[in-house]
């Protein structure tokens, strides 16, 4: 899903990805701001292999990147949902 936010970046101003494997798609559209999570013990997909090359890649294309690597594995815990949230109202005001 971040490469669809990506792809409609002159659509959506803000994208949130919570353990991404990778960027799909060639078009990317406008500049939305990103905020990527991801657990350090990720069994599915591993954190250096994904979630750490995803947010640098983004951040040396000059997208405005939120990175927060977490305790844990391939879910979305509690503390992340509100950080998100709180992000996102963030880039509202």
């Amino acid at each position: 899903m971040l490469g669809l936010g990506l792809g409609h970046g002159d659509l959506f101003r803000h994208v949130v990805a919570f353990s991404p494997g990778f960027v799909a798609g060639a078009a990317r559209l406008g500049r939305p701001r990103l905020f990527v999570s991801h657990g350090k013990a990720d069994p599915v997909l591993p954190i250096d292999r994904c979630g750490r090359p995803v947010a640098r890649w983004a951040a040396d294309q000059g997208y405005d990147v939120t990175f927060l690597e977490l305790d844990g594995t391939h879910t979305v815990p509690d503390v992340i949902r509100p950080a998100a949230v709180h992000w996102l109202l963030e880039g509202e005001a």
